[in-house]
């Protein structure tokens, strides 16, 4: 679950390049980590433990099979 946590704290990050001149928030809503904890235990539980970026990279890649509410936690977090 931790490594979950951490995977929606990296969301919060915006991988845009004015990114860094922004205070990044330190992880997602109780709602956003609700939203995607399902989607992660469900189509990236064999890479949970690779990393916060493998994970992120899991659900982009499962995106089309990702339910609506992790896919708009991603969009609003531009991914």
């Amino acid at each position: 679950m931790r490594k979950f946590l951490l995977a929606l704290a990296m969301l919060s990050i915006s991988v845009t390049s004015n990114a860094f001149a922004q205070q990044p928030q330190r992880s997602g809503t109780p709602d956003e980590q609700k939203a995607c904890a399902r989607d992660v235990q469900r189509f990236c539980r064999p890479v949970i433990d690779q990393g916060d970026f493998t994970i992120l990279a899991c659900l982009q890649q499962n995106r089309p099979k990702i339910t609506p509410a992790c896919d708009q936690v991603l969009k609003n977090h531009g991914q």
